[in-house]
């Protein structure tokens, strides 16, 4: 039994679930079944339980079941160090999302408090490669797991980051009407730097530490130009009022933590993660996954709920088990999704078990 995790689930009228309910007991739950059956709405669901967009960055109106389209609602119940709190988001007719805690509107920051959740996903195979945006998202989410707060200052940066951008396009040359928001941003840019910053020293800590089957990464976090990123808040105001000149020819703001981006190394081919072979970089996710996993536990919070889309998909049976073995370890609900039992073989009954049909309807599974 974990620390923490869902006891329940319940979905209504979410993508392609006109009902969905899971009773849940805290082991490892693995969803099979056909392409195209729901499973990974089921994982989207879970991960809207947590600050944000979710793992599709969906906006609320596409999360809407169609042709219905009246709405959708995700609930569930959270034990956590032996209390229960009821979590229910829901979005009416394509409105923005609204979040209750034990049946009281809150803030989604909320939630980071409350419950922390990692994932990864088949898009996310291509991370090393890619642009430096979804990077930069894959580090805020473990970033958010040790520091909950740390969703404020990004709103807090991004909100008087857009000011000046507007400021910028409007070509406007008086310092007196940037000083106040590069003030700000300096200030949410450094905190923002340094939550990234100890993110990383946790994780690769948790990597370093344990005895592991998968690869070791080294992490860093570089700025745009490819160096380090400036950290303290003086230093980021000075590069600011400094890059006005380039800032305005090229109306946006183009130095700050928006810019910043991950890098990591393979560690013991000391190679770019980006140079790797495809089942490295895989490999290299699923083991920063499972050391932000032992990280956050070490902290006493228990382990954070993760979410594992076709994880299993391009795994050998070895590396398979050794993921499934480190999960239970970890003491960690994790969510996986797999087109057949067989995926799960491994797991035997340290997993629950849920079989989607053709149709999306759910029923108790079998991989032992």
């Amino acid at each position: 039994m974990t620390g923490v995790y869902l006891s329940a689930l319940a979905l209504s009228h979410f993508r392609s679930h006109k009902r969905c309910e899971l009773d849940l007991d805290g082991r490892p739950v693995a969803i099979y079944g056909p392409n195209g059956a729901g499973k990974t709405n089921i994982l989207e669901a879970v991960s809207l339980l947590s600050p944000g967009r979710g793992l599709r960055r969906a906006s609320a109106e596409e999360m809407a079941r169609r042709p219905e389209s009246v709405g959708w609602r995700v609930s569930g119940v959270l034990q956590r160090r032996g209390a229960e709190h009821e979590i229910d988001t829901r979005s009416e007719g394509g409105a923005s999302r609204v979040v209750r805690v034990d049946g009281k509107v809150a803030p989604q920051n909320a939630l980071g408090r409350l419950v922390r959740v990692v994932w990864l996903v088949p898009v996310m195979d291509r991370l090393w490669v890619e642009g430096a945006e979804g990077r930069r998202r894959f580090l805020d989410r473990m970033t958010l797991s040790f520091v909950p707060d740390h969703g404020d200052a990004v709103l807090t940066y991004e909100k008087a980051m857009r000011e000046r951008n507007r400021l910028l396009k409007d070509q406007v040359r008086d310092p007196a009407w940037y000083g106040a928001l590069e003030t700000q941003m300096a200030k949410a840019g450094a905190e923002i730097g340094a939550n990234r910053r100890l993110a990383i020293r946790r994780v690769v800590g948790a990597q370093m530490q344990a005895e592991t089957a998968f690869p070791v990464a080294e992490l860093g976090l570089i700025g745009s130009d490819g160096d380090a990123a400036p950290e303290a808040e003086a230093d980021l105001a000075t590069a600011l009022a400094d890059g006005r000149a380039r800032d305005l020819a090229a109306g946006r703001t183009l130095i700050g933590p928006h810019r910043d981006d991950l890098s990591a190394t393979y560690l013991a081919k000391g190679m770019p993660a980006r140079e790797c072979s495809t089942g490295e970089q895989k490999a290299l996710l699923i083991s920063l996954i499972l050391a932000n996993g032992r990280a956050v536990a070490a902290d006493g919070e228990g382990a954070p709920l993760l979410l594992l889309d076709e994880v299993a998909a391009h795994l050998d049976g070895d590396r398979r088990a050794a993921l499934y073995d480190e999960i239970c370890a970890l003491g960690a609900q994790a969510f996986m999704s797999g087109t057949g039992p067989e995926l799960f073989t491994e797991l035997g009954t340290r997993a629950q078990a849920f079989e989607l049909d053709r149709d999306g309807a759910v029923h108790e599974g079998s991989i032992g």
